[in-house]
């Protein structure tokens, strides 16, 4: 039997991260935000964190496929420079409600809807400041064994699974009582 692939990068202070630092299970994602899975997934993710609660962590890394994913990387971008002004989370959620809509244009218009600072979001977005950021968390999902999106670790052991709701949650549960 062998092993399932571990997370290479502990989760830290550089993370995405929605709950309590001391939860005792941490749930990690490695994403696209054009690809259709995250999308599906998405709502599981988010009655997970509901039904558990402060019992876990929830981190998001960027893992933008962008040779089958034409947008994925200007959204990753999108919601680092969203991040920058406090609304990583809401950029990361709206991303998901309208994958259809993740044009230039579109993330400008996602920008003025959370009420950004549009102007410093549109410059950031130009000057490619997220570009490094974005590539750590890519290689850091290479390093662990990603291969496509999206992929979860469970208390930094890939879940291999299947990503509904009923088996996220039971994975979830299960690191809880082992924990």
């Amino acid at each position: 039997m062998t092993s399932r692939p571990r997370l290479v990068l502990p989760v830290g202070e550089r993370d995405h991260i929605r709950g309590p630092a001391d939860a005792p299970v941490t749930l990690l994602e490695y994403g696209d935000f054009e690809c259709p899975f995250c999308q599906a997934a998405h709502p599981a993710v988010e009655e997970v964190r509901r039904r558990v609660g402060d019992q876990l962590r929830f981190v998001y890394r960027h893992f933008p496929l962008a040779n089958v994913h034409p947008h994925a990387e200007a959204a990753a971008k999108a919601a680092e420079a969203a991040s920058a002004q406090g609304s990583f989370w809401p950029m990361h959620d709206r991303l998901f409600e309208a994958q259809g809509a993740l044009t230039d244009e579109d993330l400008v218009a996602h920008a003025v809807a959370l009420g950004l600072d549009v102007e410093r979001f549109v410059r950031e977005l130009a000057s490619g400041i997220y570009a490094a950021r974005i590539r750590e968390d890519f290689m850091s999902g290479v390093r662990s064994g990603v291969n496509g999106t999206p992929t979860f670790y469970v208390n930094g052991v890939r879940y291999d699974g299947s990503i509904d709701l009923g088996s996220l949650l039971a994975a979830v549960v299960e690191a809880r009582e082992a924990a």
